[in-house]
């Protein structure tokens, strides 16, 4: 996989047995947490979601935007690639994105705002699309403050 890609596919597993209608042909995704809700220099955010599909083709594409409380200047929107993997009907599973606040962690870097010379507090948003362009309804982390 490359670097860049931000996705690891924490775990992934079928639950057997499973009605129809507990999975949809749109992918489902939510929110479970997030390793800290305040970032210091030198560390990672981690965010763990959860992720269900009933044909299990999620291997599309995760989207992530930032939004910076009282920046409108502050923030991004990044689209990754999924990590290809074997899909399965009625798959259930989580999903960890992680990003680099600082030093290299293994992770993307989180740069800070520009906006003004204190602590940022921000929100992240994340979606899915799966490979035949069935996209998730949108989920929404906890604030996060990035110190400067």
């Amino acid at each position: 996989m490359s670097t860049k890609i931000l996705v690891t596919i924490f775990a992934l597993g079928i639950l057997a047995g499973c009605g129809k209608d507990k999975y949809a042909t749109k992918p489902t995704l939510t929110y479970k947490k997030v390793n800290t809700k305040f970032l210091n220099n030198n560390e990672t955010l981690t965010f763990t979601l959860g992720v269900s599909d009933a044909e299990g083709d999620l291997q599309d594409s995760l989207w992530v935007r930032e939004i910076v409380k009282g920046c409108a200047t502050g923030g991004f929107t990044a689209k990754y690639k999924m990590p290809d993997f074997t899909a399965t009907k009625n798959l259930q599973g989580e999903i960890q994105v992680c990003y680099s606040y600082g030093l290299n962690l293994g992770c993307p870097p989180l740069t800070h705002s520009s906006c003004v010379s204190r602590n940022d507090t921000a929100t992240f948003v994340f979606w899915i699309q799966d490979k035949e362009k069935n996209k998730s309804d949108t989920v929404v982390s906890e604030q996060v403050v990035i110190s400067k």
